[in-house]
C-alpha cells in the first residue's frame, strides 16, 4: 500500500511500515529476584517460623542495596510470611496450632470435593498417572531428597485439583495446598511421613481408578486428617519446634 507523507509526496510502503514493537518482557527487578528468594527459604523453613531477619541481612548476602530488600519483605508481610517491628527489623510469622487447624479444615472440604469430582471426570491415563506421584519418597535430612518429595506432593494434589473440572474450585485448592507447604516442611523435617502418605496416595488412585467417587472423597478427607494430626503431635513433641500453642 502507497501512501503519502506530510508534503504531499508517495511514500514507499518500507517507509509507511511502522517500527516494529520492542518485546514487552523484561528481566525480573530486584525487588522480585529478593522477594523469590527469600520466599523459597521461608517455604522450605530454611529461615524457620519465629526467626528475626534484617534488610541489612539480606542486602548483603544478596549483594543488592536495602531497598529492594525492604520493598521485598514488605510483600511477604503482605502474604502473612512476614511480620514487621517498627525501629526492629522483622520476624518470619510464627505457625499456631489454630493455623494449621484453619488451613486443613478448609482445604479439607475443598480437596473433598474435587476428589469426587476428578473421579468422575478425569480421563483413565491421568488417573493412571498419578500412580507415579503416589510413589514418591524421600531420604530424611537430604534437602534435594526432601524438595522431590514436597514437589511430588504438590503435583498429585494439584492434578486432581485440575482433575475436577473447576476452574475455580482448582485454584482454591491450589492455593491452600502452596499455603500449607511450609507446614509439610515442617512436618518432613522432624518426622518420615514416607509410609502413611504413599498408603494414602495408593488408596485414593485405587478408588479413583474404580470410579468410586464417595468412596474417593472420604479417602482424601482421612489422609488430610491424618497429615494434621501427624503434623501437630511430631511438631508439638518437637522441643525444637517454634509452634505457638
Amino acid at each position: 500500500m502507497i501512501v503519502a507523507d506530510k508534503k504531499g509526496r508517495k511514500a514507499s510502503p518500507s517507509k509507511a511500515r511502522s517500527a516494529p514493537k520492542k518485546a514487552s518482557s523484561k528481566a525480573p527487578s530486584m525487588t522480585d529476584q529478593a522477594h523469590k528468594v527469600i520466599r523459597h527459604e521461608i517455604i522450605t523453613c530454611k529461615l524457620p517460623p519465629g526467626l528475626e531477619i534484617s534488610e541489612q541481612e539480606f542486602a548483603q548476602r544478596l549483594g543488592i542495596s536495602k531497598t529492594p530488600v525492604r520493598e521485598a519483605l514488605a510483600r511477604l508481610a503482605l502474604e502473612g510470611l512476614v511480620e514487621t517491628y517498627p525501629r526492629r527489623g522483622y520476624r518470619i510469622t510464627p505457625v499456631a496450632v489454630r493455623d494449621i487447624n484453619d488451613l486443613f479444615a478448609v482445604r479439607g472440604a475443598l480437596e473433598g470435593v474435587a476428589t469426587e469430582l476428578a473421579t468422575e471426570r478425569m480421563p483413565d491415563d491421568e488417573i493412571a498417572a498419578l500412580e507415579a506421584l503416589a510413589e514418591a519418597n524421600y531420604t530424611p535430612g537430604e534437602s534435594t531428597s526432601v524438595d522431590a518429595f514436597v514437589t511430588a506432593n504438590l503435583q498429585f494434589h494439584s492434578a486432581i485439583a485440575k482433575g475436577s473440572g473447576v476452574t475455580r474450585l482448582a485454584n482454591m485448592v491450589i492455593a491452600h495446598l502452596e499455603e500449607a507447604t511450609r507446614l509439610f516442611y515442617m512436618g518432613v523435617n522432624v518426622r518420615d511421613v514416607n509410609p502413611e502418605t504413599n498408603e494414602d496416595h495408593r488408596q485414593i488412585v485405587a478408588l479413583m481408578k474404580s470410579r468410586d467417587g464417595e468412596e474417593a472423597r472420604r479417602a482424601m478427607l482421612h489422609h488430610n486428617e491424618n497429615t494434621r494430626r501427624g503434623l501437630l503431635a511430631s511438631l508439638v513433641s518437637d522441643r525444637q519446634s517454634s509452634l505457638q500453642l
